[in-house]
C-alpha cells in the first residue's frame, strides 16, 4: 500500500494545481483545477490570475465570452462553476441533468404547497412546460436578454409563489424557473452586464455554445469519467471527499470509482484512495513561492477534509457555513489571508510564521497581485474574521 504524508500531499498540490503560477492561460487552469468556482464572479479571474505570470483580466474575459471555451455552468452541489466548454456535455449527464429534475420537483411542489398569484390555472408540471417554451422562444428571439427583459416577454415568469411561512417572502418564478432550465442545459449564462465582478449576466441560447445542441452522454459514463478527472487532480484523497465535492450520495459515488483502476492508500493514517497508473512526483527540490488564492477558489474547497492543508485556526478564515475566504498559501499551506482595501491597496495578514523568505515572497505576490487588478476594488462574497480585519 502507497503511503503519503501531509508533505507529499502539500508538495503534489502546488504541482497539480499550479500553484508556482505556471500555468499558460485560463484554459490551462480550468482544465488543471476541474472547474473554477463561479459563485463569486470575481473568484473565477483571480483564480486564474493567482495560476498565472502574464493572464489579464481581459484574457479571461474573452476566453468566457468571445472564444467560449469556458463557461459558466450549475453542477457539483448546486454550485456555479466555469468548465472548459468541451467538458459540459460530460458534467450535464454527471450532475446537472440529475440536479435539474431536483430542482424542479422541488419549485413543483413550492408551488403545489404555497399557491401562487395569479393561480395557474393548470397541473404545475404542465404549466411549467408551457412557460418553459414561451422562454426558449422568446430567448432564441431576442439573441440576449436579462431575467426582467425575459419576464417582460413571457408575463408568466412574473407569477408571484406565496410564502410557506412568516419567515419565507413572496418570490417572483423568474430566478427560480430560468436555474432549473439553465441546469437542464436549456440556456447559458452569458456577459455579463456591468464590470468583471458583476453578478448580474445576459441569457443565451444553449446553440450560441452549442450550435448543434448540448450533446448527452451517458450518466455511468459521465459519472466515472467525472471522478477520474477529479482523482487525477485533488487525488490522492478520500471516498468521501469525491462524495462531498460532487454532490453525489454514496452508492452513485462507488458505482463510479467501480469503473475506475483505483487503490488503496494510507494518507498520513488515514484510510484514501487513488488512480492506480498516478505516480505524480513533484520536485522535492522545487523553491516555495507564495500564492494568494481567492474566496471559493477550488484549491481551498476542493476536499471536504481539509485539516491537512490548513497552518491556522481555521476560524480565521471560513464562515458558519464552511465556505471559506481569501486564502494565503506558502509551499501547499494555508498561512494567511488578504483583502483588496478601498484604496486598492493589497493588505495581507500572516498567522503562521514560516519564516523571512515567506514574508518576503507574500509582500512580492501581493504587489504582483495589485498591479494586475489595475485599481480594482474587490469585495469578496465569503466575508471572513481575517478578511475583514484588513478592510476595517
Amino acid at each position: 500500500m502507497r503511503t503519503f504524508s501531509i508533505e507529499e500531499r502539500r508538495r503534489m498540490l502546488v504541482h497539480k494545481h499550479h500553484l508556482r503560477g505556471d500555468a499558460d492561460g485560463p484554459e490551462r487552469v480550468t482544465k488543471a483545477l476541474v472547474a473554477l468556482h463561479a459563485t463569486d464572479p470575481a473568484t473565477v479571474y483571480l483564480s486564474v490570475l493567482a495560476r498565472t505570470s502574464t493572464t489579464t483580466i481581459a484574457d479571461v474575459a474573452s476566453s468566457l465570452y468571445e472564444n467560449r471555451t469556458l463557461v459558466r455552468w450549475m453542477a457539483m452541489r448546486r454550485t456555479l462553476f466555469v468548465f472548459p466548454t468541451v467538458d459540459v456535455p460530460a458534467i450535464q449527464g454527471a450532475v446537472s441533468t440529475p440536479l435539474a429534475a431536483t430542482l424542479r420537483r422541488q419549485l413543483i411542489s413550492r408551488l403545489d404547497r404555497n399557491g401562487s398569484e395569479p393561480a395557474l390555472g393548470t397541473d404545475a408540471d404542465e404549466w411549467l412546460d408551457i412557460v418553459g417554451a414561451d422562454v426558449d422562444a422568446a430567448l432564441e428571439s431576442a439573441g440576449a436578454a436579462t431575467g426582467a427583459q425575459l419576464a417582460a416577454a413571457v408575463p408568466a415568469l412574473r407569477t408571484t409563489i406565496h410564502p410557506g411561512s412568516p419567515s419565507e417572502k413572496p418570490q417572483n418564478v423568474t430566478s427560480p424557473l430560468l436555474t432549473v432550465m439553465s441546469t437542464a442545459g436549456r440556456m447559458v449564462r452569458g456577459t455579463p452586464t456591468g464590470p468583471w465582478t458583476s453578478r448580474h449576466h445576459l441569457w443565451e441560447p444553449v446553440d450560441h455554445w452549442w450550435p448543434n445542441g448540448l450533446p448527452l452522454m451517458d450518466p455511468a459514463e459521465s459519472q466515472a469519467m467525472l471522478a477520474r478527472r477529479w482523482l487525477e487532480r485533488y487525488g490522492p484523497a478520500t471516498a468521501d471527499d469525491l462524495q462531498w465535492w460532487t454532490g453525489w450520495n454514496k452508492t452513485t459515488t462507488r458505482a463510479a470509482l467501480s469503473r475506475l483502476p483505483i487503490e488503496e492508500v494510507d494518507l498520513h493514517g488515514v484510510a484514501g484512495i487513488d488512480l492506480r497508473h498516478d505516480a505524480s512526483t513533484p520536485d522535492d527540490d522545487a523553491v516555495p513561492e507564495a500564492t494568494l488564492l481567492p474566496s471559493l477558489d477550488p484549491t481551498s474547497m476542493g476536499w471536504r477534509d481539509r485539516k491537512w492543508f490548513l497552518g491556522i485556526d481555521p476560524q480565521q478564515i471560513f464562515d458558519p457555513a464552511g465556505n471559506i475566504g481569501p486564502t494565503i498559501w506558502w509551499n501547499g499551506e494555508i498561512i494567511g489571508s488578504w483583502a483588496v482595501a478601498r484604496t486598492g491597496e493589497i493588505r495581507t495578514a500572516i498567522a503562521a510564521d514560516r519564516g523571512s523568505s515567506a514574508v518576503h515572497q507574500i509582500e512580492l505576490a501581493a504587489e504582483r497581485l495589485q498591479r494586475r487588478l489595475n485599481g480594482a476594488l474587490v469585495t469578496p462574497a465569503i466575508r471572513t474574521p481575517l478578511e475583514r480585519s484588513l478592510v476595517n
